[in-house]
């Protein structure tokens, strides 16, 4: 998962794209970069760390020119700790293009090979980004070869690019002298929207948030297998480029990685957990009955909303149980399991008032290893709890994600095959209470009846690009960041979604 944004403006953008990936920044921290392009040439600096440590005041300096893109990145295939795979990347033919990519290839493996053979072309990382550059930058070499970059050439390329990847993308380039292309996959699994500036300027990016919190008018999301273009005068030129496109967007954006304040194909985040919550409030009753329940308390951050909805509908008082410590990163794929427990201690502490003995209701917007809702659990009984229930605002992750979330690969995933029982055992809540699949689509899907379904493959198993088999997703397991166990967790959920 990563955070993109692309600008076209009449002014210098260096200073547009540092704001906009801060506003992005949860959904990457391991590396930023931003390229900007001036007449025909790019200017670039990308490195491994978040947006404020990466981009000094000498390094703004050097973006200079009114047109750019940018990324913040969380590593999902190739190597974590390649400073080469820090994004944006950069072909000198055709025109000069440089690219940012939200998502992961499922058939990077084969494309890769094919773009040996069959294209003649070279790829210098393990990035699966590398391979999406290099087979874009073929086909509009194909469609311009003997003529010029047209927006028509352009779309052609586009259709080609979608016939040949397979799984997620979301996709900003700028292309030397000519404008900037965005595209998305023909499921729309991962987001992009656009909109404008008062002075003309045009702005995409990974979320809503990020074209508002810079001042620009959000107009709508790119469709699902359709290219923008948009040119060096701010002209934005659209075309449908997918056979049959669908809308599917990842479920996971709106239970945990995409900012509260932001809208997803025409849905509030916030108003999907809330709606989360109500849901989940009909699963705690038919397992735990309100009087036997004395504080409903989320685990920070995602989780609020649905925690609030909750205790309003149960009529059981909400309370903040926990406090945040911002600067320790998450624990979604710590290097060891005790390095794993040691950071849930530093991370949270707990407000003994809150918990001393009361039956305590603990809300977290998923759970998926389980190593540290058990650690959550045990502090919450240290604290003094009489009982601890827990409460996931969605459902059982059972299944690996293969479109750019780094789950763990199936045997490490705590509910897989594992009953809601053995589960609770392990975890060692006294009550253990799950949001349904099927609930948990109607109630985010109500906000937008024009959606054809979710990407929910963690929950369901069922994989919306139709390739996915045991076989494929071995082979991409394969190809998971390579994490170090001396090295500080830089992972997904190190992220501070602030809700």
């Amino acid at each position: 998962m990563c955070g993109i944004v692309g600008v076209v403006s009449n002014a210098p953008v260096n200073q547009l794209l540092y704001d906009a990936l801060l506003l992005l920044q949860h959904r990457g921290q391991d590396a930023a970069g931003i390229v900007t392009l001036q007449q025909r040439k790019f200017f670039m600096h990308k490195a491994k760390g978040m947006v404020r440590d990466v981009f000094r005041t000498r390094n703004m300096r050097g973006l200079p020119g009114d047109v750019g893109l940018g990324q913040v990145r969380y590593p999902t295939a190739g190597n974590a700790y390649s400073e080469e795979e820090a994004q944006p990347f950069y072909v000198n033919a055709p025109f000069g293009i440089v690219l940012v990519h939200n998502g992961n290839l499922t058939n990077a493996h084969a494309l890769r090979a094919e773009l040996f053979s069959a294209d003649h072309r070279h790829t210098n990382t393990e990035s699966d980004s590398e391979v999406l550059l290099n087979v874009l930058a073929h086909e509009i070499d194909r469609a311009t070869r003997g003529g010029s970059l047209t927006s028509a050439a352009l779309f052609e390329s586009v259709r080609n690019v979608h016939r040949r990847l397979r799984g997620s993308y979301a996709v900003v380039a700028l292309i030397a002298g000519h404008g900037l292309l965005a595209f998305r996959d023909p499921y729309g699994i991962r987001p992009l929207a656009i909109g404008r500036g008062p002075d003309g300027t045009v702005i995409v990016a990974s979320e809503s948030v990020a074209l508002e919190g810079t001042g620009h008018t959000f107009e709508r999301n790119i469709a699902p297998g359709e290219a923008v273009f948009v040119d060096l005068q701010g002209q934005v030129h659209s075309e449908q480029c997918a056979d049959s496109p669908t809308l599917n967007p990842c479920i996971f954006e709106f239970v945990y990685l995409a900012r509260p304040d932001s809208v997803l194909d025409g849905i509030s985040v916030y108003q999907a957990r809330l709606n989360l919550g109500e849901t989940l409030a009909k699963r705690v009753v038919s397992t735990v009955p309100p009087n036997e329940i004395d504080v409903i308390i989320p685990i920070p951050e995602s989780s609020r909303p649905s925690a609030t909805q909750l205790a309003h509908l149960l009529g059981i008082p909400y309370r903040e149980g926990f406090v945040k410590n911002r600067y320790v990163g998450r624990t979604f794929i710590m290097p060891g399991q005790g390095v794993r427990k040691k950071s849930v201690r530093q991370k949270l502490n707990v407000i003994g008032s809150e918990f001393k003995g009361r039956n305590v209701l603990l809300v977290d917007d998923s759970i998926v290893r389980g190593t540290t809702s058990r650690e959550i659990v045990q502090m919450a009984r240290d604290a003094g709890a009489r009982k601890v229930y827990l409460a996931s605002a969605a459902p059982p992750v059972r299944f690996p994600n293969v479109y750019g979330i780094d789950m763990p690969t199936k045997d490490e995933l705590v509910a897989h095959d594992r009953t809601v029982e053995q589960i609770r055992e392990l975890i060692g809540c006294d009550a253990l209470i799950y949001q349904d699949v099927d609930a948990m689509k109607r109630a985010i899907g109500s906000l937008n009846p024009k959606l054809d379904g979710f990407d929910a493959s963690c929950f369901d198993g069922v994989y919306v690009t139709g390739d996915i088999d045991t076989e494929a997703i071995t082979r991409m397991n394969g190809n998971r960041p390579r994490i170090e166990e001396t090295e500080e967790d830089s992972s997904r959920l190190v992220l501070p979604n602030l809700s």
